[in-house]
């Protein structure tokens, strides 16, 4: 997988006034409304963004065993691609306005399937919006292209080889979700809570200071080295409660150079979905 990419509000104010050729996506969304980001976006969003949505373009239909956000099929992904207009060489930059966590899924599942220039806003709506740069409420759509062949998802883990790693221990399991969740505490989200056997616990905010934006490289770095102990990146996959999350944990670490990391799609929501698999807290 490529590296991640930072893109900071005054130089996307650059490229916009220049009319460098960009994509800009409007990734906002609420776990509890699912509609909330999208009125958000109507009410004022960066001009020219096109809102995407997570439930809809970054996740496939629910049955009740597969978690909340269940990764689209190569062919259902290749279709909302193309849809929402995106070409292999465009430069593509996702924003929200919660430090990142759902932009980061729409960067990982480019990244992992071959789109290569794809940066995040750091500090997302809000930051752009203390820059006083100016917001639009007009809706941004964008003509749909020819579909394109993406490479299959790199960097994935399914349940099967989870269930597996009970055993085996090839990898660790590195749950991106708070700690009190983690530890089957204050559970709102999922019907069951604890964590999978033998993961280690690190909040995606952790990644954040305090106004929104991303740490340092080198905090980011000293912060991942002292909770992997010296894991190989390889050995690290990411699990969260739906997904969402787990790629903001991912996106920290390409940042901070340990890279090669995978996700665990499914997450929590998908594992604790099935009574026989074994659950800590």
């Amino acid at each position: 997988m490529s590296g991640a990419s930072l893109i900071e509000v005054d130089q996307l104010k650059d490229l916009l006034d220049t009319k460098t050729p960009i994509l800009l996506f409007d990734c906002r969304f609420d776990l509890v409304d699912s509609e909330a980001g999208y009125q958000s976006y109507l009410e004022g969003h960066i001009p020219g963004a096109v809102y995407i949505h997570s439930d809809k373009d970054l996740a496939t239909s629910k049955n009740g065993k597969n978690g909340r956000h269940p990764l689209p099929s190569l062919s259902a992904w290749e279709k909302t691609y193309a849809n929402l207009g995106i070409t292999p060489h465009q430069h593509v930059v996702a924003y929200d306005n919660q430090g990142g966590m759902y932009a980061a899924r729409l960067w990982w599942m480019l990244q992992a399937t071959g789109h290569q220039h794809v940066s995040i806003l750091n500090g997302g709506f809000s930051a752009w919006k203390n820059f006083g740069f100016p917001v639009t409420d007009s809706e941004t759509f964008r003509q749909p292209v020819a579909e394109t062949k993406l490479q299959p998802y790199k960097n994935l883990v399914l349940v099967d080889a989870v269930v597996n790693n009970l055993k085996n221990k090839n990898f660790t399991i590195l749950d991106a979700r708070a700690n009190d969740r983690f530890h089957g505490e204050n559970e709102v989200l999922d019907p069951v809570g604890g964590h999978i056997p033998g993961a280690i616990n690190r909040c995606f905010k952790d990644n954040l200071d305090g106004d929104g934006k991303f740490k340092s490289i080198e905090a980011l770095r000293q912060e991942f080295d002292a909770l992997l102990g010296g894991l190989p990146s390889s050995e690290i996959v990411h699990q969260c409660g739906s997904g969402i999350t787990a790629c903001h944990n991912l996106f920290s670490m390409e940042l901070a150079n340990h890279s090669g990391s995978s996700v665990y799609a499914g997450s929590w929501s998908e594992w604790c979905a099935d009574p026989t698999r074994p659950i800590e807290k």
